[in-house]
This record gives C-alpha cells, sequence and structure tokens, in this order.
C-alpha cells in the first residue's frame, strides 16, 4: 500500500526548544517552511489549531495558492463555528487548492483550553457533537438539494450549500484520539485515524480498537492509520543520542523558565496524554528507536515521543510502523525547518524504497500463489 509523510505548517519559528523569532503569522517564514516539504518530498502538512493562535483556515488558503502539489490537512475544533459555515469554508479552500484537503476534526481534551473559546460541554458531550458536526458537514458537501437538520447539537432548516469540493464526492476526514470515545467516533466517521507515536505493541492495540469500532459502526471499510512522531537525526548514533539530550534540556529548560504558555495544569485529562505519560513513567526506549523523556518533558502533550537515531535508523524504526498497517506517517522536528528539510532528503526516500520492495514482493507473493491455484485447478 503506498505510504505518505504528513509535515508541520507552522506559521512561525517557535517550537518547545526555540522561542518564535517574530510575529505568531509570519507569511515569509510560513510559505518558506511549507515549501521546503513540497520540495523535499512530503504529501501534506498540517495547520493545527490553538485558542489563540492564527486562524489555520486563510494560513492553508495562503499557501495553497502559492504552492502546486502539497496537500493540506486543516485542523478545525466544531466548538468555534456552526457546521453550515465551516462546510462552506472546506469546499472553497478545497476549489482554492484544487482537491488538497482532508479535514482533521478535534473534539478538544482539556476543558481549561474549550473554555477559552466559551465552550463549556462535558468531554462526552464533545464527542456526540463532533459525530453529528462531522455527518453535517458530509452532508452539506455531498447534498445539492436544501434538506432541514434536527439534532442534539444542531438544528437549520432548509440549507443548501451552492459551494461544493473539487474532490468527489467529498475531502476526507481526519480525527485522532485514544479514548474509548474517540475510537468509537473515529471509527464511525474518519476516512483517516490519528495515533500518536507509542510502542510497536501499544499502536497494534489501538488500531485493533478502531478496527473493532468501524466494525461496531456497521462499516465494511476501515479507517487508514496514521502514527505521529518527533525524529530527532544524525549522521551516527553517538551524535543522534547527544542531540536527543540537548533537545530534552532545551524543552525543559524553557518551561522551567516559564516561556511556554500552557493549555493545562496538574494531570492531563485527555486520554492519549495520559498513555504517553504512563508509557515514559515504564521506560525510556522502546522497540527500535522509541524514546519517552520528549514527552515526559512536556507533560505528554501532543504529539511528543521521539525516534532518534540515524536516518537508517529512523527509517527502519518507521517501517516498523508501516508493517503494522500504517500507512501515514506524521513527523516534525525541533528546528522546523531545518528537520523538514534533512528528514525529507535522508529519511523520506528510503522509506519509500522500502515500501515499493515490499509492495512488490507481495505482489510477487500474491501472483506465485494465485499462478499455483489456477494449474491446480487445471490439473485437478
Amino acid at each position: 500500500m503506498p505510504v505518505e509523510f504528513l509535515g508541520i505548517a507552522a506559521t512561525h519559528d517557535g517550537s518547545e526548544t526555540t522561542a518564535r523569532s517574530g510575529a505568531a503569522f509570519d507569511k515569509e517564514y510560513t510559505l518558506r517552511l511549507a515549501r521546503a516539504h513540497e520540495d523535499h518530498g512530503w504529501d501534506r502538512v498540517l495547520f493545527a489549531y490553538g485558542s489563540g493562535s492564527p486562524d489555520p483556515a486563510p494560513a492553508a488558503a495562503y499557501i495553497a495558492s502559492r504552492l502546486d502539489h502539497l496537500q493540506i490537512l486543516l485542523a478545525h475544533r466544531p466548538n468555534v463555528s456552526y457546521p453550515t459555515f465551516a462546510a462552506k469554508t472546506f469546499a472553497t479552500l478545497d476549489r482554492i487548492s484544487e482537491g488538497r484537503l482532508t479535514v482533521h476534526f478535534i473534539t478538544g481534551g482539556n476543558d481549561h483550553e474549550q473554555g477559552r473559546e466559551g465552550d463549556t460541554l462535558t468531554k462526552d458531550e464533545r464527542y456526540a457533537r463532533t459525530r453529528e458536526y462531522i455527518r453535517i458537514v458530509k452532508k452539506i458537501w455531498t447534498t445539492h438539494e436544501p434538506f432541514d437538520h434536527e439534532g442534539e447539537h444542531y438544528r437549520f432548516h432548509d440549507f443548501v450549500s451552492d459551494v461544493f469540493p473539487v474532490q468527489q464526492p467529498r475531502p476526507n476526514v481526519s480525527f485522532g484520539g485514544s479514548s474509548q470515545a474517540a475510537y468509537a467516533a473515529g471509527g464511525a466517521e474518519a476516512d483517516i485515524y490519528c495515533l500518536w507515536g507509542e510502542p510497536l505493541e501499544r499502536t497494534a492495540e489501538q488500531i485493533e480498537a478502531v478496527k473493532a469500532a468501524a466494525k461496531a459502526a456497521g462499516r465494511t471499510d476501515v479507517p487508514r492509520i496514521q502514527v505521529a512522531f518527533r525524529p530527532i537525526i544524525a549522521p551516527t548514533e553517538e551524535l543522534a543520542w547527544e542531540k536527543a539530550h540537548r533537545t530534552v534540556g532545551a524543552i525543559r529548560q524553557r518551561r522551567e523558565d516559564g516561556l511556554v504558555r500552557h493549555h493545562r495544569s496538574g494531570a492531563p485529562e485527555n486520554a492519549g496524554s495520559q498513555r504517553l505519560i504512563a508509557i515514559a513513567e515504564a521506560g525510556e526506549r522502546y522497540d527500535r528507536a522509541l524514546w519517552t523523556p520528549t514527552a515526559a518533558a512536556t507533560g505528554g502533550a501532543g504529539n511528543s515521543n521521539a525516534l532518534v537515531g540515524t536516518p537508517e535508523t529512523v527509517a527502519r524504526a518507521l517501517l516498523d510502523y508501516y508493517d503494522l498497517g500504517v500507512d501515514v506517517l506524521s513527523a516534525r522536528g525541533y528546528d522546523l525547518l531545518g528537520d523538514a528539510i534533512d528528514f525529507g532528503r535522508y529519511v523520506i526516500p528510503v522509506v519509500r524504497e522500502e515500501v515499493a520492495k515490499r509492495d512488490a514482493e507481495r505482489a510477487s507473493a500474491g501472483s506465485d500463489r494465485h499462478g499455483t491455484q489456477t494449474l491446480t485447478a487445471v490439473h485437478g
């Protein structure tokens, strides 16, 4: 199966290790970073969402209108706009990008961060709202006649959009989470299900949970699986581990100095972060290259487990996840621009080459089996 690489479309040069050098929306840097991804073999970049961050939709439109091939993953929280409005926004962006849009729906795993924009629903209520929201957006994208909706969270009458996506029947929907409620919602509605990087055994368990949820929802297909990491690469293993320890030191120092704004205090509320912390507490190194101190240093914030080693080591680690059934690999470094270029130059080609070999071997094995069965049938 094909493999895809997802990077980050940051709007400034700051990260967990480095303060940004300019405004929160640095137009020139945003374009430079996106172009680096397009020029170095990445398939798609994520425009993330934060309560006080630049609006990702116009930032995505800006990039889509200036680059020819890079695909867009737009993060969106259902609490910030009505689904009729959002569906038109997404369709318009798919038009601007000429069919390069995927929408990532975020339910929200922290009450404080949600409350910053007036969202007071409980976690379970948020998941119910997200499922209703996604269904409405899908229907607006694909329905050319006016319709009414009377749901738990949204009510409207006689609505029909006059703008439709380029992609038919609709753009893909992306969704993430590690709780049972997340599996149920994403298993029912997602085309791509997103996980944070965990040890292989735990990732396999989550994939099975997503598949089971899709089956329980009555689906005959299953979502594609995406897994996200923070790669730390260098020409030698020794240099990579030195870089990894410097990275954790920088993360800790910025947090101790109060230079990182927190979306929460105390233990995390969302299952994904709780899992990352538990994994980090159980050990620092897993499998081929997974390293947890980066996640521990951030309190399990977001995509924070690292893959450490030479480009070949990190590529082999990613292939281990591919062999589990993961075909969307998300990665971003701490030097956003430099790491995007290095990862694109030295890791992506190795993974693509090995995936092509695996696919060719599987195709050959399938042909051999088919040929054997045919001969048996003829001579039997």
